[in-house]
């Protein structure tokens, strides 16, 4: 795992808003304290998500993006691009490759954080399709699409510089192996989360889930009693 102060830019690329403040909002919050410019990509706006039937599906998108922008304010973050994919229709389609990889050519990242690939038997709720579909297609976009420089021709992406990602960190997969420490950056973590009102029927239960979860992640990785942690799979990419 690159050192933080090693990376100027990272780009987050999640499924859903909501995403990256369950998997990775203390690692952002570190890494935006440590300088790095970090980017956020939407590939949906979510607007399967929430509890109260009453609100229409296109009401709800405009509300969980504001959700989201406000939740990454929490944590240091001001550039959000949101794709309008449909929530739960998420697909490995080369639309989604291209759209991806043109995101990564304009912001050319040192680090993409995005979601596992890999189906996680042990968490129904971290492997929705649409969380795997977007790993893949970005796994798909940081190799080989947004380094190839003949990829995508007559196509948007086409006129973005090429671009090569030196790292992934996967989140939320079932072979984690590297974590980050995020006791300083829990609470922060937890206002991104509680950003996302139209999600949340039991505001304070989640709240005690969250940090029950994050500190059994500390643990299982090695960290002291009380700490809480991010976990991520590293890769290697360059």
């Amino acid at each position: 795992m690159l050192a933080f102060e090693d990376i100027e830019r990272c780009l987050v690329v999640t499924a859903h808003p909501d995403d990256v403040d369950f998997g990775a909002a203390g690692t952002v919050a570190a890494l935006t304290d440590a300088g790095t410019v970090v980017t956020y990509c939407l590939v949906t706006d979510g607007q399967a998500g929430g509890f109260d039937h009453s609100i229409p599906r296109d009401e709800m998108a405009s509300i969980r993006r504001e959700e989201q922008t406000k939740a990454a304010a929490e944590v240091g973050v001001t550039d959000l691009r949101f794709l309008g994919y449909m929530d739960g229709s998420v697909e490995v389609s080369m639309e989604l490759r291209h759209d991806i990889s043109a995101v990564i050519r304009d912001v050319r990242p040192d680090v993409v954080i995005t979601q596992s690939p890999i189906r996680n038997l042990a968490s129904t709720y971290g492997s929705h399709p649409d969380h795997t579909a977007t790993g893949e297609a970005t796994m798909c976009a940081v190799y080989p699409d947004a380094r190839n420089p003949f990829a995508f021709p007559g196509q948007p992406c086409a006129e973005l510089d090429d671009w090569k990602v030196s790292e992934v960190w996967l989140t939320l997969g079932p072979d984690s192996d590297s974590a980050v420490d995020i006791t300083g950056q829990l609470d922060r973590k937890i206002r991104a989360l509680m950003c996302h009102a139209s999600q949340h029927p039991d505001p304070s239960g989640m709240e005690e889930r969250v940090r029950e979860w994050y500190q059994g992640i500390a643990e299982q990785h090695g960290l002291p009693a009380g700490r809480s942690a991010e976990a991520f799979r590293v890769l290697d990419t360059r």
